[in-house]
């Protein structure tokens, strides 16, 4: 597929969701976009820290696309300076997909600091002083924070307290790691203790799949096109699927997971998400208030999930896990059906799908849209035979995007084949320029801009439309390791199927 077609924005859209290249200047969306940060990185051992923060921040503070940074790391481990800059130096070695030269890693060591979390309120307090006293070259008032919370849920209060109590709350935003509560009560009680400390404006509840190069490319696909702006629809889409199985297991993670499950550690916070971008209306303009307005209205008019309409999953060999109880009944796996009771959608059914331990690990959008009359052709063309036309949107870091289609075999008489057109970001000249989830996410709340993270209205309303399935989940149904789930999924999805696995295999750039 023609690069030009489907990465093209109109300039408003570029300017909220894209980023100049190295060296340009970047894009002022308010007074604090220029100011120098001191991020305070709370569970800054942990494993999140260690695969995606420390080497998204060491990037970035590399880029000229972020003011001047200093980081201060904080967690429950009594470690020294050096010794967090050597957990640092393997995290980035180890997890960066920007390779660092020994110059530029010096860059960075010097800029990161630490303060065990047991020193208490006044330590942490002195530690992003200091920090700030080395930013500030007009004094420390013209340097704005940064406290990023990669902290279990139950630990969010404390970290919220402990800022508090460290007057740190002052010029600064925080980000929340998923989930955000449990359910609607334990939402509402969230942000109600949240917002005693800092204001809506103030927070910025993370979704790292929104920080990806192709969610954003949704919008540009379909709002600065008008080859498939107008189709977007119930009358020319049949169904929508939403993809994300994962081959991996717990990853020494049974204690958070064990109290969450599939539902909620990925439906609520990444998949309904990601749908929102999907099937939204358009937004007055393309800027973050504008957007949070149109993702909302989607997650209200969500009709509520029925127990009927989801399927459990548990891969076999979960509760044998360390850390897993013997009779455990959490998911691992979850598909279910949801429906949009709007103009433009009533009618349509959204399927999402992800688990633990399944055949591959895909990140996959997919419109299926509605097929056309066969009458003129004949017997055995093989029109329809595969299925309707897809339009595919692979959310991994180098997007792409797929549109399959009926197309004549070659050769005598009338038979059909399906057809691919595809684009890859790989093939454009602006490769270099992508950057990871949580380096834009990053960069976007220094920024202050909203767009790509979800309100408390946004979250209150999933949980709210969640409230018969917490409370009345099906039972859990077991399945094998490297499959792709419960042989009921595909009840579920009947008379339509699953697009995974593919029929075809995405071509990859020679």
């Amino acid at each position: 597929m023609d690069g030009n077609i489907v990465a093209v924005s109109t300039p408003d859209l570029a300017q909220t969701i894209a980023y100049p290249a190295a060296g340009a200047r970047p894009y002022r969306r308010d007074e604090d976009a220029l100011l120098p940060h001191v991020i305070v990185l709370f569970g800054a051992t942990g494993d999140l820290a260690k695969r995606k923060l420390l080497p998204g921040m060491a990037y970035l503070v590399q880029s000229s696309l972020a003011p001047k940074i200093r980081v201060v790391g904080t967690s429950l481990e009594d470690l020294t300076d050096e010794q967090f800059r050597a957990l640092t130096k393997e995290a980035v070695d180890a997890f960066g997909t920007h390779e660092l030269t020994a110059e530029q890693w010096d860059h960075f060591a010097s800029r990161v600091t630490y303060v065990p979390q047991g020193a208490g309120p006044e330590a942490l307090a002195a530690a992003v002083a200091a920090a700030e006293k080395e930013l500030g070259d007009s004094g420390a008032a013209e340097v704005r924070r940064l406290h990023y919370l990669s902290v279990p849920p139950k630990a969010a209060r404390a970290v919220i307290t402990m800022l508090r109590d460290a007057n740190l709350v002052e010029r600064s935003r925080v980000v929340m790691e998923k989930p955000f509560g449990t359910d609607l009560a334990s939402a509402i009680e969230l942000n109600d203790f949240v917002h005693e400390t800092f204001r809506e404006r103030q927070i910025f509840r993370i979704d790292h799949f929104l920080g990806k190069e192709a969610a954003q490319n949704i919008l540009a696909f379909r709002f600065a096109n008008g080859l498939f702006e107008p189709i977007w629809n119930r009358n020319f889409i049949d169904h929508i699927q939403i993809d994300i199985p994962e081959t991996l297991g717990l990853d020494q993670r049974a204690n958070f997971y064990e109290s969450t499950g599939a539902f909620k550690d990925m439906v609520v916070t990444h998949l309904l998400q990601v749908m929102a971008f999907v099937v939204m209306e358009p937004p007055t303009a393309l800027e973050p208030r504008a957007i949070s307005e149109e993702k909302n209205k989607v997650f209200r008019s969500m009709l509520p999930i029925q127990t009927t309409d989801v399927v459990r999953g548990q891969y076999a060999g979960y509760r044998s896990e360390q850390g897993v109880a013997r009779d455990s009944d959490t998911e691992t796996f979850i598909a279910l059906k949801v429906g949009i009771d709007n103009w433009r959608w009533a009618g349509v059914p959204i399927y999402l799908r992800t688990g633990k331990k399944m055949a591959e690990g895909m990140r996959i959008i997919s419109i299926a849209f509605r097929e056309a009359p066969r009458t003129m052709f004949p017997a055995g063309s093989g029109v329809g035979s595969q299925g309707p036309d897809h339009l595919t949107f692979d959310l991994a870091d180098a997007s792409k995007v797929s549109l399959s289609f009926y197309g004549k075999r070659p050769g005598p008489g009338m038979k059909l084949d399906k057809m691919s057109m595809q684009f890859s970001t790989q093939e454009t000249d602006s490769l270099g320029d992508v950057l990871e989830a949580y380096e834009r996410l990053i960069l976007d709340a220094m920024r202050g801009d909203h767009t790509l993270f979800t309100t408390a209205e946004g979250i209150e309303s999933l949980w709210d439309r969640s409230e018969q399935l917490l409370q009345d989940p099906p039972p859990v149904k077991s399945y094998q390791p490297g499959t792709w789930g419960p042989n009921a999924i595909h009840q579920l999805v009947a008379p339509n199927a699953w697009r995974l696995p593919f029929e075809r295999e995405w071509r990859e750039k020679k």
